[in-house]
């Protein structure tokens, strides 16, 4: 008994230890700057927060090893959300008074926090993430979709399964299912999959799938025997991401016609699934694996020090990428401010500016030791998507293997997304700023 008090004791210990590990830069230098993150460990989707924060902590652990961002170290701060709106406002109102900027990793705690950020001077880094119409600097000053919001990266899908079956004109008379968890992250393509649909004369078909997604057995009839779908957009989040694929080959359909959002796209999607997920796809908007000199630098360094923030068999997954890509981005607007504001912690509206002029060039990615895993990125007041490529990624049954690229139509998309930001721009009694 003493024994199992002991083990027990140890665990509250380390438990301890681990949660104010996560603010001991802040303890530790007033000058840091500081973030919060909003965080999902825990639920049917912390397989995608849980990999995404501990890659973002693992990049700034990495710099705070290496003195800092010009000698400003990071500080941070979980909060946990569990992909729940009301706790994700919760946790940025305990948070907003040391942090200037915002992940909030859900497309409804997006939406939830655009007014309040806003209004509070907090930038809104809904990275490849929420509204697509917020890629409108003039309406949302203080969003941003950078790289790719959900509708262009629609459009690229849509260029994908045209590529695939021979040409953009062997689209006429395609059926495709939308399979969507039925929150707001899901209902967001709804009216540019609609609008795509009547462009290219294919029929495309909702289907809702309710929270948290496991049960799927009844839309996957739907979609197989009634609809008679031709493709399969899988649009479902966390969990939910791997039912399709058993549901597929259940129901003897191909996986190399279930094609996923870029959040069903992470070795944590697929392998559960086994054998029945070989052939899928799913787009992306980064690289993944080991072999990148910034990624080898963060196991040497970070790893080898016993200071990583997930499992070592994570690091690498496309999910732990991503964290290392906000952490880029989210770097190198900081270095954009430091530039014109001086070296410094930086207040909201810096922040602000250093996101709005982001020139990340293909010199820059190679000097970041990322060659091969990110695209240039170039944001402006107008524009704050700021990349053009969508990457497409197929499983062989063991890895992720590239499937090609494909650009945006921003021509049929951007014009859509003025006209979404100019309705809530009236809705809400907004001025569009000036961008001339």
């Amino acid at each position: 008994m003493g024994r199992k008090w002991i083990f027990t004791l140890f665990a509250l210990v380390l438990a301890c230890s681990l949660i104010l590990a996560s603010g001991q830069v802040q303890a530790a230098d007033e000058k840091a700057q500081f973030f919060g993150l909003l965080i999902y460990r825990t639920g049917p989707f912390a397989a995608g927060g849980s990999g995404m924060g501990s890659g973002w902590e693992d990049f700034m652990e990495l710099r705070n090893m290496q003195g800092g961002v010009n000698g400003i170290k990071y500080a941070w701060e979980e909060c946990e959300t569990a992909y729940n709106t009301a706790r994700g406002v919760e946790c940025y109102e305990r948070l907003k008074d040391k942090a200037v900027l915002f992940h909030p990793w859900s497309t409804g705690i997006t939406y939830a926090l655009i007014p309040r950020g806003t209004k509070e001077e907090k930038v809104i880094f809904s990275s490849g993430y929420g509204r697509a119409d917020a890629s409108d600097g003039s309406v949302f000053p203080w969003v941003f979709t950078t790289p790719t919001n959900y509708w262009s990266q629609n459009s690229a899908k849509i260029k994908f399964i045209g590529e695939k079956m021979g040409g953009m004109d062997k689209l006429k008379g395609l059926k495709i299912a939308n399979l969507h968890i039925d929150v707001p992250y899901g209902q967001e393509t709804k009216p540019m999959l609609d609008a795509l649909a009547e462009k290219f004369g294919f029929t495309i078909q909702h289907f809702p799938v309710p929270w948290p997604g496991i049960d799927q057995k009844a839309q996957w009839m739907d979609i197989v025997r009634r609809f008679k779908a031709d493709w399969v957009i899988n649009r479902n989040w966390g969990v939910s991401c791997t039912v399709p694929l058993k549901e597929a080959a259940r129901l003897g359909f191909p996986r190399e016609r279930v094609l996923g959002v870029w959040w069903c796209g992470s070795e944590e999607d697929v392998l559960p699934a086994g054998p029945a997920a070989k052939g899928y796809y799913s787009a992306n908007f980064h690289g993944s694996g080991k072999d990148f000199p910034l990624v080898k630098e963060i196991i040497d360094k970070v790893y080898g020090t016993m200071k990583g923030h997930m499992a070592f068999t994570r690091v690498g997954s496309v999910y732990w990428s991503r964290g290392i890509y906000i952490g880029v981005v989210t770097e190198e607007a900081i270095l954009t401010a430091h530039k014109k504001f001086g070296v410094k912690v930086l207040t909201g509206e810096e922040i602000r500016w250093g996101m709005e002029n982001l020139n990340i060039t293909a010199e820059r990615i190679k000097e970041l030791g990322l060659e091969g895993f990110m695209s240039p990125i170039k944001t402006s007041c107008e524009n704050h998507e700021g990349g053009n490529i969508v990457l497409f990624q197929q499983w062989d049954g063991e890895k992720w293997v590239p499937a090609g690229t494909q650009t945006p139509m921003n021509d049929f998309v951007w014009p859509l997304i003025k006209e979404s930001a100019a309705k809530y721009a009236k809705e809400q009694g907004i001025t569009p700023k000036d961008c001339k």
